[in-house]
């Protein structure tokens, strides 16, 4: 299955570049980087910032999620992407936002996911067979 604005909640979220666009907790709003592990409730996003790395919990529920999709699944999904909520705050010096996935590029579409979508176990979210509600 191609990795679309539409399908997105159904895959794999690990690896993917993500940024916090809304959230209960306003001191989360801009966190920015890739996702390293995700549990039912909450995402681990890994922050890089002048070489240095540190992994934030964010939870699923209250927070809307801005996912980075690249290269083909971008080229498909641009119709029907979003704008990025966040494309006009600029990197503070010395940010490393390439690692985050902050790639400017043309082949990068924007993808706004409302956390409430992707309360589940993640396993159970991406099956593609048998009697799953994700399907």
């Amino acid at each position: 299955m191609a990795l679309t604005p539409e399908t997105l909640p159904r895959h794999e979220l690990n690896g993917l570049p993500v940024r916090v666009v809304e959230s209960d907790d306003s001191s989360r709003v801009g966190i920015e980087g890739r996702v390293v592990i995700e549990t039912t409730k909450t995402l681990s996003v890994e922050i890089r910032d002048r070489g240095e790395s540190r992994v934030v919990m964010v939870p699923k529920s209250g927070s809307v999620f801005e996912f980075a999709i690249t290269d083909d699944a971008a080229e498909d999904a641009k119709s029907s992407g979003t704008a990025s909520k966040l494309a006009d705050t600029q990197p503070a010096a010395g940010d490393d936002r390439s690692a985050a996935g902050d790639s400017a590029g043309e082949d990068v579409a924007y993808v706004t996911v409302d956390g409430s979508r992707l309360l589940s176990r993640p396993a159970r979210r991406t099956e593609t067979n048998g009697d799953s509600p994700w399907q």
